[in-house]
């Protein structure tokens, strides 16, 4: 099964303080290329906990309001599994090329973890578009996404 992102129209987005400007950076930027961005917070510089909005953010993807999620942070790790735990959503740490590309052709991810203070805003921009463009390729890697989804089942089932 291949999937790819190059049809996303629409992409959900949330940073906590930290990635605040960057968010609003990558918003002008996915706006001017035709995306619908929906912006789920914060709205300043002023400190904010990120749990919720990051969730929030994974649950727009869960709910098919978004075919992707960005998460925004200092460093993006506590972004990516706050988003992480939501049912469906796979959440990956990018702050390279590299990775953006490996979470979405191993991975499938849904959800992309960016690190405000680790990268520029024009890498951001490189990282988002590795991300957006690069389709999952099935074969054994679709196999180990559905171990993935089964391990999610037998924890949800446990609690």
């Amino acid at each position: 099964m291949r999937n790819t992102l190059l049809s996303v129209k629409r992409i959900a987005i949330g940073a906590d303080h930290a990635g605040f400007e960057l968010k609003q950076h990558l918003i002008a930027y996915l706006t001017a290329k035709d995306f619908s961005v929906a912006d789920h917070g914060t709205n300043s510089t002023q400190s904010v906990d990120y749990p919720e909005i990051c969730a929030n953010v994974a649950r727009a993807v869960r709910d098919k309001k978004a075919e992707i999620g960005i998460v925004l942070g200092g460093s993006g790790q506590g972004e990516q599994i706050a988003a992480n735990k939501i049912n469906g959503v796979r959440a990956a740490l990018c702050n390279d090329l590299y990775l953006a590309e490996m979470a979405r052709s191993h991975n499938n991810a849904n959800v992309l973890s960016i690190g405000a203070r680790v990268v520029t805003p024009e890498l951001a921009e490189q990282i988002v578009d590795k991300f957006l463009n690069t389709e999952f390729e099935g074969g054994r890697h679709e196999r180990r996404v559905e171990q993935l989804r089964e391990i999610e089942l037998l924890e949800n089932k446990k609690s």
